[in-house]
């Protein structure tokens, strides 16, 4: 039974929507531990109602990545996901999760990818630079931003009179969709 950790800073909603479908789906993957760098995080109220263990790192305990990868190995954790982590992924941690840390970027990379594009800041620069379309990417994390192998990508065309709350729905409507699935899918393909 693969055993994973979801890595999250914000509300939550990504990995709400992954626990729900391997629930749902009764998956082997597992979710066995949630991480974030947010005390106030979505994730610590996901981690009660789901009675999976959660730990709060400070970002001075994550930077070079070896205490993350002393928690992953007490959990037995054999895959990462990251699910709107707002810090970056230190080398060690790379290198000790090679090919097994899946992220999911809210543009179709390799446009709009980079340090510091995440959430509004990538629909700010799409609708600036008037793209007709744009979607949801996920990856294998490698040492660079946002440049790791694509395993997926899915589309939304980019309406006339289109906001960054706008964006943002039809973005997150994307993830939700998919993420779960494709999760799954490379986890149990890569057995």
């Amino acid at each position: 039974m693969p055993k994973i950790a979801i890595f999250a800073s914000g509300a939550g909603t990504n990995a709400r929507e992954i626990i729900n479908y391997l629930t749902q789906s009764q998956s082997s993957v597992r979710v066995e531990l949630l991480i974030t760098n947010n005390k106030n995080s979505g994730l610590v109220h996901i981690a009660k109602r789901e009675k999976i263990p959660c730990v709060i790192i400070d970002n001075s305990f994550h930077s070079n990545g070896v205490n993350t990868l002393t928690i992953l190995k007490q959990h037995a954790i054999q895959w990462v996901i990251l699910a709107g982590f707002l810090r970056k992924i230190p080398l060690e941690l790379i290198r000790g999760f090679s090919n097994r840390i899946i992220n999911l970027h809210p543009s179709l990379l390799p446009k709009y990818g980079g340090k510091g594009m995440y959430g509004k800041h990538v629909h700010e620069a799409v609708l600036l630079n008037n793209e007709i379309e744009s979607g949801i990417t996920i990856h294998i994390v490698n040492e660079e931003y946002d440049q790791g192998a694509i395993l997926f990508q899915a589309k939304c065309k980019i309406e006339s009179g289109e906001t960054i709350t706008s964006l943002a729905l039809k973005i997150q409507k994307l993830e939700h969709q998919y993420y779960p699935i494709i999760i799954e899918k490379q986890i149990l393909n890569a057995k």
